[in-house]
């Protein structure tokens, strides 16, 4: 796929894509529901119609998969990967927009299909320089399944939900004993995360070096004791979590409280603002504030979309009140920032070369433990 294609819809389409549905359901507008719900009701799909994990087109990226979208980098950027590279699990989020379904099929093709390499691209690339990079096709939820809390937009995620385990376990199963495992999701891939690491605590014990759970809001209380995981307080912490939600000022982060605030977590305790968590990925703990200095890259596309460049030391971000609030001079990613300055879009671009020192930074710590 050409860098121009690449670009164009990492910086375009993935407003759509990735926040268009975590919008709508945050919006509650009517008019935009009826337009993106599903048609018909969720029904079981064939049991044929799963993927097969033991098979190489069930993915988007594994090690020796020809045409691997996960070892893209930013022009400028050196490829490069450590000895005896850990393994990431990335979960990508939402791509299929149609209403004809409540889930994607698992090989989707077209836009989506494109679209979810895009993300692998785009996201997952910032760990392949510790790590061999797997990213499954899944059926994942429609967008429209996020809109409606009902229960056909629950078996529509829980059917994604099932597909990522699986994957999950025979990842796991391919991987040599003791070999150091991250763990990275975004939007609907962050969600499917939450669960997957309850569901798998004593498989990843002593072998996670972190999990890197964004644009998706957790609780600290409510949330992360059912992961048996702690939220990273130090820079070379392994086995611990990060998850952010980015803003810029003036920020009305309303929408989403409204809609997250006095729900009920995993362990059954609502869920209470003072309680969401936010890492910094500039500092890599919970909380804090680091200068636009700390940035190591904004991933960027340039001035005809025929490529993309890391702005080095342009973006500052401090934690507030469970919201990323970022800074200095932002770059002009594209004109898809989401209502209330929400920089959901941009999670993973504003901090691409920071989030890729931070899991260099803990591989080394979990190499020297």
């Amino acid at each position: 796929m050409c860098a121009r294609r690449f670009l164009i819809l990492i910086f375009i389409l993935i407003l759509l894509a990735v926040a268009g549905a975590f919008a709508l359901f945050q919006f509650g507008d009517r008019v935009l529901l009826k337009q993106a719900t599903p048609v018909g009701h969720y029904q079981d799909p064939p049991k044929s119609s799963g993927p097969d994990y033991s098979n190489e087109s069930s993915w988007l990226a594994r090690p020796g998969l020809v045409g691997d979208p996960s070892g893209w980098v930013p022009q400028g950027v050196v490829t490069t990967k450590v000895p005896d590279p850990a393994a990431t699990f990335y979960i990508h989020p939402t791509t299929y927009l149609q209403r004809d379904r409540w889930n994607a099929p698992v090989d989707v093709g077209g836009d989506a299909g494109s679209r979810a390499r895009l993300f692998v691209q785009s996201q997952a690339s910032t760990f392949n320089s510790v790590s061999d990079i797997w990213a499954p096709r899944y059926r994942q939820a429609a967008f429209g399944a996020f809109l409606l809390k009902s229960e056909d937009a629950t078996k529509a995620l829980d059917l994604a939900y099932d597909d990522v385990l699986a994957a999950f376990d025979a990842f796991l199963a391919a991987q040599p004993a003791g070999k150091p495992i991250i763990l990275a999701g975004h939007s609907q891939g962050a969600l499917h995360l939450t669960r997957l690491l309850a569901d798998r605590t004593n498989a990843l014990k002593g072998r996670l070096v972190a999990a890197y759970v964004v644009g998706w809001p957790l609780s600290v209380t409510a949330d992360l004791p059912t992961m048996g995981l702690a939220a990273c307080s130090k820079p070379d912490e392994i086995g611990c979590l990060l998850s952010w939600q980015s803003f810029a000022e003036p920020a009305n982060p309303d929408l989403i409280l409204d809609a997250w605030k006095g729900t009920k977590g995993a362990t059954g305790i609502e869920r209470k603002r003072q309680d969401m968590l936010c890492t910094n990925p500039l500092t890599g703990t919970a909380g804090g504030q680091a200068p636009a200095s700390a940035n190591l890259g904004t991933l960027v596309p340039n001035g005809n979309f025929a490529n993309a460049t890391l702005a080095v030391g342009q973006v500052g971000a401090r934690c507030d009140d469970g919201f990323l609030m970022i800074g200095g001079d932002i770059p002009n990613l594209g004109p898809y920032v989401l209502p209330g300055n929400n920089y959901h879009v941009y999670d993973y671009a504003l901090f691409w070369g920071s989030i890729r020192a931070d899991a260099e930074r803990r591989i080394a710590a979990w190499k020297a433990r």
